[in-house]
């Protein structure tokens, strides 16, 4: 490019500065901007950032672009550093725009967050880079020389790419003595030269004469074209041929099969012979696509179509014919063809999505956009009017914002866990006959929003563990669903916090985060605790949390863990239970009761009594439920006098724990003042030592026994000086109990027991209480308190009953000098009743 083509770059650039300064401030998404053609790649075009009134600094996140068609050159580029819209590649005017005319680039530019759409165009002007050129550099001109004066001889006509003033302006001939120039100007301003005869040709003088003619075009600096015309002087063939017009024109479908007959061209010629013999022909400066799409018959003068044609690449063709005859110096005269095409809805809408946000939140508002949708029809009026609409049953509609440019955006809340993708189908369909249609399918995602919290598959639970369970071992598991999906589906397990008979519940259950899986802590058991109950709570992982609270019930089962305990009779100092029986007793004589209690429930603690070895099973019996020990007979001479019973407890349960007591049985003629060791229960030595609780156990009883001696002492005092201030006005009758310190107790009064309470040798006499019953004479209850008295924390008190009826003698009384006997008849326990957890864990410890 020589230096006055970069000059008239420039004056042309300045224009187009100025251009868009007069035109204003642009249009909120519409802008125009003009710029020369064949600049150099990184030429500033305009400030795109300014202009739309974007931070620049924003540009790069939000993704501005310029959109385009796949496989389009991108000509124009934006810098994201500073919104300069530039050069990208060099641009030629006559190659982007074929035809004529005003040449726009239209630009669709894109932001995202939010989205945003402008339309920016940018109209190329052309510049004088193109000279006039002529067909051939040089042709023959063949003028008879009978040519009259005034003769006009059309020349062929300069081509130039360019537009407006830079294309052809006019033509100049060389001087010379016989021809002038005359230029004319065609119906489309395009110009064209007919070489003038000014004076009479001789063939004998000149055979030849030559010319220069020069195309000039109007832009700046100049530029032009030669082409050397060689006129030949022929004899006379005085007759040219003629057109019927001067100009054709005729339509033809762009659909049109090759080989239809586009127009008929006739032309005359009033000679005779091969003077009027007319042959037709393209001009010589027809374009080469005129002759790919075209072919002309030379005898007959019909113009053929030779390819396919495409209403959206031209529209209009323009053909140049000559017809000259065949005679010599024969004259070639033009005409022009215009072939004008007729659209055809052959192309069917082109759907592009432009810009997808996805996947979109399902927590969108309505209104959000989804997608910037572009649709394109090639073809013209109602063939490329093209409607786009969605399918049906989406929650997506289509808004236009631009002719062919549509958004899609949601109509209405969207819910992942119904739909969690939606295949939206866009149909774009042209307003041609028949009407042409294309679908596309867009795939939209729904993201998930933590919208759901977690949901247990129960209520509440209930669960039942086996008391002495393993430490460690699974008892349950809990589980929740969540709808959402991925972090917010994934869920945590946990124990609220609470106590549980005064301890942490974790210290009791644990659970496992994920799984759900719970686990006992410690063994449980039954016997201190029977039920408690749990929160466990189930929360995911989304932003915020969502969590919810089930309810955990957890029951524990009794198991046959703890054996009888046997609490009457007890062996004193480590030996055998012994007992004494009067050789007199009678058959169902009550020799004493066996009892037992069991720190179990239900079947595991109901109790049976069985007798296992004895001297002679015959002799004795003892009752399965109550534990009672009696006579079956009475007692013979040869029965020993020393009776020893094996007497075993078992539960219920499976399997079956039991305990075992042997008694001795001693077979008197007369019963002792001595205490029997049935309803003797005291713990043994190493459990009352063995830990403190036992020993608060002790020190309870010790204290109840002590308040209760203390209460029975003062009554017995104010009793006491209640009788004193009575015999003073009424001595005392011997009927009645006397209540005297160190008096002795009527024989009379006194009964047969076959349990007596003897105190120890060389210890202080026994203090007795005589309680008038108000019954016959000899009715009274006695207690008798000695220094010993320690060893049993209190006793049973029994009237002073008549004998019962397995004394051998009814009317048989007491010896003097016998001590009151006490009866001590255990009773059999309830089976349900439960010891406190102290005594408990002291019956555990002894057995």
């Amino acid at each position: 490019m020589g230096a006055g083509a970069r000059s008239g770059m420039r004056q042309l650039f300045l224009r187009s500065l100025l251009f868009l300064l007069l035109a204003g401030p642009p249009a909120r998404g519409q802008l125009r901007y003009a710029v020369p053609e064949e600049l150099e790649h990184g030429a500033f075009v305009a400030n795109l950032g300014e202009d739309l009134g974007l931070d620049v600094s924003t540009l790069s996140a939000r993704r501005f672009r310029i959109v385009s068609r796949a496989g389009a050159r991108q000509h124009l580029e934006v810098n994201l550093e500073n919104g300069i819209l530039f050069v990208n590649e060099r641009i030629d005017r006559e190659e982007v725009c074929e035809a004529g005319g005003t040449c726009l680039l239209h630009l669709q530019l894109l932001v995202e967050s939010p989205l945003e759409l402008y339309r920016v165009e940018v109209e190329v002007l052309d510049i004088n880079d193109h000279a006039p050129t002529f067909p051939w550099q040089e042709y023959v001109l063949e003028v008879a020389e009978s040519a009259v004066l005034g003769a006009r001889f059309p020349l062929e006509s300069a081509q130039d790419p360019d537009v407006g003033t830079n294309s052809v302006h006019t033509y100049r001939l060389s001087p010379n003595g016989f021809f002038s120039l005359e230029v004319q100007t065609r119906s489309d301003a395009s110009k064209f030269a007919e070489l003038v005869l000014e004076r009479a040709l001789d063939r004998e003088q000149q055979r030849v004469h030559r010319v220069l003619l020069t195309a000039l075009d109007g832009g700046v600096p100049e530029r032009s074209g030669t082409a050397h015309i060689l006129v030949t002087v022929l004899d006379a063939n005085d007759n040219v041929p003629a057109f019927d017009q001067p100009s054709y024109g005729v339509s033809l479908p762009e659909d049109a099969p090759p080989g239809t007959l586009v127009i008929q061209l006739n032309a005359t010629d009033l000679d005779e012979g091969p003077n009027g013999e007319i042959e037709y022909s393209f001009s010589g400066h027809a374009p080469p696509r005129v002759r790919e799409l075209f072919h002309i018959e030379p005898r007959s003068g019909q113009v053929l179509l030779k390819g396919r044609l495409d209403y959206e690449r031209a529209s209009l063709h323009e053909l140049y014919v000559q017809a000259k005859d065949r005679g010599p110096s024969a004259v070639a005269v033009h005409c022009r063809v215009l072939v004008h095409l007729l659209d055809v809805n052959d192309n069917a809408p082109e759907v592009t999505l432009t810009s997808v946000s996805t996947p979109v939140l399902e927590d969108a508002p309505p209104g959000t956009v989804i997608a910037v949708i572009s649709v394109l029809d090639r073809d013209s009026g109602d063939n490329g009017r093209v409607s786009c609409e969605v399918g049906p049953n989406v929650p997506f509609e289509l808004h236009s914002s631009f002719r062919n440019y549509y958004t899609l955006v949601t109509t209405q809340a969207l819910d992942r866990e119904v739909v969690p993708e939606y295949n939206v189908s866009i149909t774009a369909r042209d307003m041609g006959s028949p009407a042409l249609l294309t679908r596309s399918t867009l795939t939209i995602p729904v993201s998930d929003v933590n919208d759901n919290a977690p949901r247990f598959l129960q209520p509440s639970y209930s669960v039942y563990v086996m008391e002495n369970n393993a430490p460690g071992a699974s008892i349950c598991s809990v589980s929740a669903l969540d709808p959402d999906c991925q972090q917010n589906a994934y869920l945590s397990y946990s124990i609220a916090d609470g106590h549980i008979h005064g301890m942490p519940v974790g210290t009791y259950v644990s659970i496992n985060s994920d799984s759900g899986h719970m686990y006992a802590l410690r063994s449980l058991d039954y016997e201190q605790i029977r039920s408690f109950q749990i929160q466990v709570q189930a929360q995911d992982a989304g932003f915020p949390p969502l969590s919810a609270n089930v309810t955990v019930h957890i029951f524990v089962l009794d198991q046959n863990d703890n054996a009888p305990v046997i609490v009457s009779p007890m062996p004193r100092n480590g030996s055998v239970a012994t007992e004494l029986v009067p050789r007199s007793a009678r058959p169902g004589y009550l020799v004493g009761t066996v009892s037992a209690v069991d720190a179990d429930a239900g079947l595991n603690s109901r109790l049976s009594y069985q007798l296992l070895q004895a001297t002679d099973f015959t002799l004795f019996s003892l009752a399965p439920d109550t534990g009672e020990l009696r006579t079956l007979r009475s007692f013979l001479e040869q029965d020993a006098s020393r009776q020893q019973l094996v007497v075993q407890v078992r539960d219920g349960g499976q399997p079956a724990l039991s305990a075992t007591v042997s008694l001795l049985l001693s077979v008197v003629e007369t019963l002792p003042q001595t205490l029997s060791d049935f309803s003797e229960f005291s713990l043994p030595p190493e459990v009352s030592s063995s830990s403190p609780l036992t020993l608060y156990l002790l020190v309870s009883l010790g204290s109840i026994s002590f308040t209760f001696l203390l209460a029975i002492l003062i009554l017995t005092a104010i009793r006491c000086r209640g009788e004193r201030r009575s015999r003073q006005g009424d001595s005392c009758s011997p009927p009645r109990c006397h209540c005297c310190p160190g008096s002795r107790p009527s024989s009379d009064g006194l009964k047969t027991s076959n349990l007596t309470a003897q105190p120890s040798a060389g210890t202080a006499a026994a203090t007795c209480l005589d309680v008038p019953a108000g019954g016959p004479p000899g009715y009274c209850y006695k207690v008798c308190l000695g220094p010993e008295s320690a060893q049993s924390d209190f006793m049973f008190l029994k009237p002073c009953s008549p004998p019962r009826n397995n004394e051998k003698d009814p009317g048989k009384r007491s010896r003097p000098d016998q001590h009151l006997q006490v009866s001590k008849e255990a009773k059999q326990p309830n089976t349900d009743w439960q010891p406190p957890s102290t005594q408990q864990l002291a019956l555990k410890r002894y057995q």
